[in-house]
């Protein structure tokens, strides 16, 4: 068995992507949004749901952040 380096390739994601990506976030917090705020319900249970779903963003783009880290290690 050989102990030669494995070359490692960076993958470098498009412009085209980077704006796909951007704007299917941007779409998919704003449908939620205007969601939360037209739902026929008092307003304790929508600002309840507003924070859950600004928490599970966060939490996303954290997995998402300990994910790549560990790729890269």
């Amino acid at each position: 068995m050989s102990d030669t380096p494995v070359k490692q390739v960076k993958q470098q994601s498009t412009a085209a992507f980077y704006g796909q990506a951007v704007a299917s976030f941007a779409v998919a917090m704003a449908a939620t949004g205007i969601g939360i705020y037209r739902l026929n319900a008092d307003a304790w249970v929508r600002g309840f749901l507003a924070i859950a779903v600004l928490y599970l963003v966060t939490s996303a783009f954290t997995l998402a952040k300990v994910i790549r880290d560990r790729q890269e290690a």
